[in-house]
């Protein structure tokens, strides 16, 4: 099908669409010329892409795109190419978890490089044998992009791992960013060639392809897209060494939902938008959001299963049980303990190896009796490290091995030569225990293994001698830091690092009664089970269909430049207030009213100077000097601040805290709000909020004649927010029976008076100058935060009252492109400015072609 292209936004934004025909999908065959990648350059052909158009396709398809095709390749000895599924790889298993409709096509590189004459041959085979499309990647670019940027900067440092010498990882390689992002526009490219973006999903498989996001929501805004990782999510502190921390961040913002194993991987992600994105998070209804330009990107938290049905096709083997025999044989009379790991520095297997010989030192009746055996895999990277653990592993195991060996006895087995799967799960059905001991790990899937395992089946009892009625037992020691441990709440969880502890952990593991030990199998067998790689992959999608609900109903256009492109999503009737639109109202006008925010709209936020501009005066002088206007500035400031900053304005009108104290000109007297009848709670509401200001370094106390502030814009971001939350609950529990609200905003909680709110300014506007018989023909209302939605909500739904006249022209507008009950909306504080400027400059023009002189206005009684 073919997608919209926009080239010119404006076409977009007033709903100029331009007509497309629709052509039925055709994957090509010629595979993409590859080249290097500015992150800072943009395609001729990546404008802003989105389809509005309702599909015609009826089965729904999904595209998964990882590092790696399930794909096995064999060449014969004739060099022709033969190509096979590999059933060991997870993407390939997650196909369970799908409905049967759904269409699955594959994304990746082969494992074998295949020579450019054969390429297109092997892409057209692929494709009509296993719906696969290969991304052929140049192998000097693919060392850059794989053995460079991804394991000698992302995969050390998603494993806690600094750069701080040349030999962990090395500094910062910009040529080795360039040649990651290459790859990941190759990826794009190939996405491109199938996607039908109105239907299909995409799901983007680990660190791999961090970037593919925003390649892919640059092309097709409306792209339904989620993204899993695989590994580790640091701390922010680790994270933030990043160079490209950002750019990374920013693309995985721009999927639809962001998949963790754990909360804390989870955790720490949100911490890094908080921190280096200053983006605040909420989780309703169970589901944690992150509100980013009108879009709402979710998180997912659910760690990966197992192939179950895979594993017992493998117990059932004939090989399998003739193996089991072989090793029952062998370690006759001999309790097994069993580490499988791949031979990379995070594994810990060298620890494990020192615990175990601290157990036959400190437990020599266990000499001759127990048995460490270690699958050492072979690394996945290269280099010094691997070259360094491997020799470390090799001295410490012939070490153990000479000292507490004998004839017919070895401590240690180490086993460094690739296993067959069924040889591997051999090893787990004798094991009576196995050993985690990685020190910084994804998920792993080592012990789901061992415990289907251990489940075993009737011929594989009776190989091994158990009564078939006999309830299973297995037991597990494993890492704190792997992303496993958490729903294994039946294993001995150890820090690796302290040898004491995983020494008295595999000691208690050996002696502890048969009983504990079914009961612990039972447990897990129950979780691992019920959890297996469909459920994961079904949970996902369910999650990444509910998150991709509503892209239909947003409109959608893209902004920014190479990584820092994002889409702003919004409601359809949502759009930029047009200046000349504002005016011509204005001019045709002649009972206006105008509702002014200050902080963040008449000033920039954060701005060092609050005070209000020379010019900003002059422009609210201007439109308040109309009598054909009522001009209000609704702050939460208070009054006495107010009165000095606007003193000049004789008949400008003011709200303060929030509308509890109205002035409607320089000549009358403050009226406070009759809702209110006292401030005893503040008595009880200080003493809380300076508890937490005294732990809280940078937060401060703002005291107004209605409310209490505590803000914590100065403060941690992490600390600041878990503190407002606690002081949230602290005192709403102590102010349970006193009428008052608490309520959190940017970076600070808000004790105040309830029923008081900016809205009450509006009402009684809108009241008195209907009792006064003028009906408002034109109402301007101006804010940018969560405490001016009620005047925009009181505007908006007065349009059909009696208050407004029938042809009243409403503009509510908020500042910046956001969710919001207002209208229209105008990008900063700036362009609010020009606006106001170009309303009073025809006020001025309108006043003089009237009078044939700037006129003298007096004092207009409002209320």
């Amino acid at each position: 099908m073919v997608s919209r292209s926009y080239s010119n936004l404006l076409d977009l934004a007033s709903g100029n669409f331009h007509s497309f025909s629709r052509e039925k999908k055709r994957f090509p065959r010629v595979a993409t010329v590859t080249g290097v990648l500015s992150e800072l350059d943009d395609d001729n052909n990546s404008n802003s892409v989105c389809s509005d158009a309702p599909s015609s396709v009826t089965q729904d398809r999904i595209i998964i795109v990882g590092n790696q095709l399930p794909i096995k390749s064999h060449r014969n000895p004739a060099g022709k190419l033969s190509f096979s599924w590999d059933n060991d790889s997870l993407l390939l298993q997650l196909k369970d978890g799908m409905r049967e409709d759904m269409e699955v096509v594959y994304i990746g590189c082969l494992k074998e490089q295949i020579d450019a004459v054969e390429q297109d041959d092997v892409s057209q085979r692929l494709l009509e044998n296993f719906k696969c499309v290969p991304a052929y990647i140049p192998p000097e670019l693919f060392t850059k992009y794989y053995h460079g940027f991804c394991k000698q900067h992302l995969w050390p440092l998603f494993h806690y791992m600094l750069p701080l010498t040349p030999d962990l990882g090395g500094r910062f390689d910009r040529s080795l960013w360039q040649a990651y992002l290459s790859v990941n526009k190759i990826f794009a490219d190939k996405v491109m060639e199938v996607i039908s973006p109105d239907d299909d999903f995409v799901w983007v498989h680990d660190y791999h392809l961090m970037v593919l996001p925003t390649f892919l929501r640059k092309r097709f805004n409306r792209v339904k897209l989620g993204f899993f990782l695989h590994s580790p999510f640091p701390s922010s502190e680790i994270y933030r060494t990043l160079p490209v921390r950002n750019e990374l961040l920013r693309a995985l913002l721009n999927a639809d939902l962001i998949g963790f194993h754990t909360f804390d991987y989870a955790r720490h992600f949100l911490s890094c938008c908080s921190r280096m994105l200053g983006l605040s998070y909420q989780s309703k209804r169970g589901t944690i959001g992150l509100e980013y330009y009108g879009r709402t990107v979710s998180i997912k938290i659910l760690p990966v299963g197992i192939h179950i049905s895979q594993l017992q096709s493998i117990l059932n083997l004939p090989e399998t049980q003739t193996k089991v025999a072989e090793l029952r044989d062998q370690f006759l009379d001999q309790k097994v303990l069993l580490g499988v790991d791949d031979m990379d520095i995070f594994k810990g297997i060298s620890l494990k190896l020192l615990a175990m010989e601290q157990l036959l030192t400190q437990h020599p009746e266990k000499r001759g009796r127990v048995v460490l055996v270690q699958i050492a895999n072979p690394a996945r990277g290269r280099g010094k490290d691997v070259q360094e653990v491997q020799s470390e592993t090799e001295a410490t195991v012939k070490r153990i091995n000479e000292m507490f060996g004998r004839p017919g006895y070895q401590p240690v087995v180490l086993i460094d030569t690739p296993l067959q799967f069924f040889e591997r799960i051999a090893y787990y059905v004798i094991a009576e225990c196995c050993l985690v001991t990685a020190v910084r790990d994804g998920m792993n899937l080592i012990p789901y293994e061992y415990i289907i395992c251990r489940q075993g089946n009737p011929k594989l009892n009776e190989t091994i001698g158990l009564d078939p009625s006999a309830a299973k037992k297995s037991m597990l020691v494993v890492s704190e830091f792997i992303g496993c441990s958490p729903s294994l709440s039946g294993a001995i969880r150890v820090n690796p690092w302290n040898i004491d502890a995983v020494t008295e952990a595999m000691d208690y593991a050996l002696i502890v009664s048969e009983a504990e030990k079914q009961m612990r199998h039972e447990k897990h067998h129950k979780y691992v089970s019920t959890h297996d790689v469909a459920y994961w992959a079904r949970s996902f999608i369910q999650d990444l269909e509910r998150a991709c609900g509503d892209h239909v109903r947003k409109r959608c256009w893209g902004i920014g430049f190479g990584l820092g492109f994002r889409v702003v999503a919004l409601d359809p009737s949502f759009k930029k207030l047009s200046i000349e639109h504002i005016v011509s109202a204005y001019k045709r006008t002649k009972n206006r009213a105008i509702l002014l925010d200050y902080d963040g709209t008449m000033v920039q936020p954060g701005s060092i100077r609050t005070t209000p501009s020379r010019e900003t005066i002059k422009i609210l002088n201007n439109l308040s000097s109309d009598p054909k206007n009522i001009v209000y500035l609704v702050s939460g400031k208070d009054r006495k601040t107010l009165t000095e900053w606007f003193s000049s304005c004789d008949d400008l009108g003011l709200g303060a805290e929030h509308g509890y104290f109205i002035r409607p000109n320089d000549g009358t007297n403050w009226e406070t709000s009759s809702l209110v009848s006292g401030f005893e709670w503040k008595q009880i509401a200080e003493p809380v909020m300076r508890l937490y200001t005294e732990t809280t370094d940078g937060s401060t106390i703002e005291t107004k004649e209605t409310a209490l502030v505590w803000n914590y814009q100065f403060a941690d971001p992490d600390f600041g927010s878990c503190q407002a939350k606690e002081l949230m609950e602290h005192l709403e529990s102590v102010l349970t029976n006193d009428p008052v609200s608490v309520k959190t905003g940017q970076q600070l909680v808000e004790v105040k008076p309830q029923g008081v709110n900016k809205g009450l300014v509006a009402e009684r506007l809108l009241t008195t100058m209907q009792e006064k018989g003028k009906l408002l023909d034109f109402i301007l209302c101006v804010g940018d935060d969560r405490s001016d939605e009620d005047m925009f909500e009181v505007i908006m739904s007065a349009k059909d009252g009696p208050a407004l006249s029938p042809v009243a022209e409403i503009f509510a507008c908020t500042v910046g492109q956001k969710p919001s009950k207002a209208k229209y909306y105008l990008d900063d504080t700036a362009e609010i400015i020009r606006m106001l400027d170009g309303l009073a400059a025809t006020t001025n023009t309108t006043t003089s072609d009237q009078t044939g002189s700037t006129a003298t206005v007096p004092t207009k009684d409002l209320f």
